[in-house]
């Protein structure tokens, strides 16, 4: 390959010279030193002017976060100013608040005074006016208290007298049903109300039919026991000629506990009534038996009579009435259990009643008339009858 020799272009008169190896080195050295120092020109102009621009930008910058920075300290101070105001405000309006609220309690103080003082006015002027009612009604209840009283008392007299004939024909009416039911071939006729002669007569009525004997019963259901008693049912026993004459009482005299001969009339207790009722018709039955069988043997009547009135009878009886005592007694227990519930529940009852008429009472008290009269609640319903199993 061949080579070319390097030519340059003359400046002035544009024209080609070749150069030769010799001659071309200084220039060529001469060219690229030009050439060196114009870029180490050309590097530090561009040097100083990124310089220059870097500077001017960081200027800017610098100037652009100044004025950012006094903005933002503008902004902070107005913000600053402004939450004094609210703070300033906040506090005003609270002191304000607790001014309003001292107030109020001043005014609800001021109002309270005021309000208990006309209560104060208005209870001593009431005070005054019901002491004047009161007086006034004082003495129309103490009026009216007296005339209840007096009738109240009347009611009960009547209501005792009443309770107690009451328990009286009760007891009476279990003996003759008692009697009825046990005895059933036997004439049980009660004595009417207002005819002296007893409560009950019996005539025993032997199995072949034959009339034995009469036994005049009285019932007596009472807190004591009276010993005319035993006289007036002798003279009713002669008047009904009557050949035996019982009582029957609650409460027997001292030193009996349950059945004895008292004057001649046999006196027992009603749980052993019946045992005492069937020894007296067995006793007629056999007196009758025996003055049929030996008529006009005046020695065999009166040993059957000292039979009766001897011990080894009352030792028989006794002997027969432990035994229907016993049965009685398991009776009387159930019963009692039964009436303890009733009477239980009655005097609830009449708890809950005397509550509602005191109740009734004070308002009538206080309405006077006005108010309307409740059925039951009237004082003629004091004239109600008492319970059967109520005792005295």
């Amino acid at each position: 390959m061949l080579m070319t020799e390097p030519t340059i272009t003359c400046p002035k008169c544009k024209e080609e010279i070749k150069l030769t190896e010799s001659l071309a080195a200084p220039l060529i050295k001469a060219k690229e030193h030009e050439y060196e120092e114009r870029l180490q020109k050309e590097r530090a102009t561009i040097a100083a002017e990124e310089e220059k621009k870097a500077k001017l930008f960081l200027a800017t910058d610098l100037a652009q976060t100044a004025k950012e920075n006094t903005d933002l300290k503008k902004v902070l101070k107005h913000s600053n100013e402004k939450l004094a105001e609210a703070q300033k405000a906040q506090t005003d309006f609270l002191r304000e608040q607790r001014k309003l609220k001292d107030k109020e309690r001043e005014l609800d103080l001021t109002i309270e005074k005021r309000v208990q003082k006309e209560l104060a006015d208005t209870r001593e002027q009431a005070k005054k006016e019901a002491e004047e009612e009161h007086s006034l009604k004082a003495k129309e209840d103490k009026e009216i208290i007296a005339s209840l009283q007096k009738e109240i008392g009347s009611l009960k007299r009547k209501a005792e007298q009443g309770s107690q004939q009451l328990q009286g024909e009760v007891q009476e009416l279990e003996i003759e049903a008692l009697l009825s039911t046990e005895f059933p071939f036997d004439t049980i006729q009660p004595v009417p109300k207002g005819v002296h002669g007893g409560d009950i007569l019996h005539v025993v009525i032997s199995p072949l039919g034959q009339e034995c004997g009469t036994i005049l019963w009285e019932s007596k259901r009472t807190k004591h026991w009276s010993d005319g008693w035993l006289a007036k049912l002798r003279d009713d026993q002669r008047a009904a000629k009557a050949d035996l004459a019982v009582i029957v009482s609650q409460t027997l005299p001292k030193g009996i506990e349950t059945f004895d001969l008292i004057a001649g009339v046999w006196v027992t207790h009603p749980r052993v009534a019946l045992p005492i009722a069937t020894m007296l018709r067995h006793t007629l039955i056999e007196i009758a038996t025996a003055r049929q069988a030996s008529e006009g043997q005046q020695t065999k009547m009166e040993e059957v009579y000292q039979y009766l009135t001897g011990p080894h009878f009352r030792q028989r009886v006794e002997a027969i009435v432990e035994g229907f005592s016993s049965m009685q007694e398991d009776l009387h227990k159930e019963r009692r259990v039964i009436n303890k519930q009733w009477d239980k529940r009655e005097k609830q009852l009449n708890r809950a009643m005397k509550a509602t008429v005191g109740m009734y009472g004070d308002f009538q008290g206080i309405a006077g008339k006005t108010l309307q009269e409740i059925e039951g609640l009237e004082l003629h319903a004091l004239d109600a009858p008492m319970d059967e199993h109520e005792e005295l």
